[in-house]
């Protein structure tokens, strides 16, 4: 969509959203476990391994950018820790890894939501898209047991989340997820 500003500029708005992302080591190990599960299964590559803190919001780049910058500098790093492998109803969760809900996790990303001004429609859900896809009950109860067999710890990940990320995830791209891009990042500070 694209619109003008008072000065007759022109800006665009795009669907941005806000994504943990686990340390590298984590995320190499998640991305042998998709990759594994996608030569199996299909679907699309997920570009980086993520929790979703906000999910997709409509803004110009630059609100989303103040929006992002405003909320990474009054966070600091929490722990998130997996709870197990959950086969979802839409295919970006088509086979998901859940997160507890501890308080960390949840006002991390409450924390983001009110600095965004994101109002959800259903109680955070932490958790980890490992393949995307649409895919029966039977390959769905497959694909759990594979993601199982290719990482049996996966249940026991445990990882401190200190970057997040800022994404343009257009909602209407259904396929192959071309559209989507990082925008910026930024590290949680201790201090």
């Amino acid at each position: 969509m694209e619109m003008t500003d008072g000065a007759g500029v022109l800006t665009q708005k795009n669907d941005y959203s806000v994504w943990a992302i686990p340390p590298e080591d984590v995320g190499e190990r998640l991305k042998k476990l998709m990759g594994g599960l996608r030569s199996e299964f299909g679907g699309p590559e997920i570009f980086q391994p993520h929790i979703t803190v906000v999910g997709a919001m409509s803004l110009t780049e630059q609100e989303a950018l103040e929006k992002f910058r405003s909320a990474c500098e009054g966070l600091k790093p929490y722990h998130a820790k997996a709870d197990s492998v959950v086969a979802g109803a839409f295919p970006s969760q088509c086979l998901y890894l859940l997160f507890q809900s501890t308080p960390e996790v949840m006002d991390a990303s409450a924390h983001c939501c009110r600095h965004f001004g994101y109002k959800r429609s259903n109680q955070y859900m932490p958790r980890l898209s490992l393949l995307y896809g649409t895919l029966t009950k039977e390959e769905k109860k497959a694909a759990q047991e594979k993601a199982y067999l290719l990482d049996e710890s996966i249940n026991g990940m445990n990882f401190q989340v200190s970057r997040l990320a800022l994404w343009i995830t257009d909602r209407e791209d259904k396929g192959n997820l071309e559209t989507w891009k990082l925008i910026a990042e930024c590290s949680l500070s201790r201090d």
